[in-house]
């Protein structure tokens, strides 16, 4: 081996494990605004409150998740009273997703304490203080073409082997 395929390796093993980190305490996030929200569901909720209202199939553009899936995590969100929907004011024919006042930031950043998980990755991430994070941030920022890179690792490229990840790598077919 290499030391540069040493190196992908281990690049690849340790984001795995910040995915698994990641999962974890959004799932603890999830639970800690409603016991019966799930994970990929409080990532739209967050998204929402980030952006403001939105059309549903603009989210299904963001989360690159069918119109259907959106449909129903929206219902869900709306079921449990965190989101509304409204006539879009440019088209009438449309409508747009909100967060209710039950699902405001405040109630979704601040209901009771950080789970555990949550605490521990910000002390973490927090090592260095907050220029460390804002660091971190800018980095992953600054190189939206990481997954790109990462795929040429052959543990990785499965991925780029298929038309839709290929279309948003910007690989030639050949190229996988």
């Amino acid at each position: 081996m290499t030391e540069r395929t040493d190196a992908l390796r281990r690049l690849e093993r340790e984001v795995s494990v910040m995915i698994r980190r990641v999962r974890r305490v959004i799932g603890e996030r999830a639970r800690a605004v409603h016991p019966d929200l799930q994970p990929s569901t409080y990532l739209m909720l967050a998204y929402l409150v980030e952006q403001g209202p939105v059309r549903a199939s603009a989210m299904s553009a963001v989360f690159d998740i069918d119109k259907g899936a959106i449909s129903r995590q929206v219902q869900t969100l709306l079921d449990l009273g965190l989101v509304d929907r409204t006539p879009d004011p440019e088209d009438g024919r449309a409508t747009l997703v909100s967060v209710s006042e039950e699902g405001s930031p405040t109630d979704v950043a601040g209901r009771g304490p950080a789970p555990p998980a949550a605490r521990r990755a910000a002390v973490r991430l927090d090592g260095g203080g907050p220029g460390r994070v804002h660091r971190r941030a800018a980095a992953l920022q600054r190189d939206p073409r990481l997954g790109s890179r990462l795929s040429d690792h052959p543990a990785l490229s499965r991925c780029a082997a298929t038309p839709r990840c290929r279309a948003a790598v910007g690989r030639p077919p050949g190229r996988c």
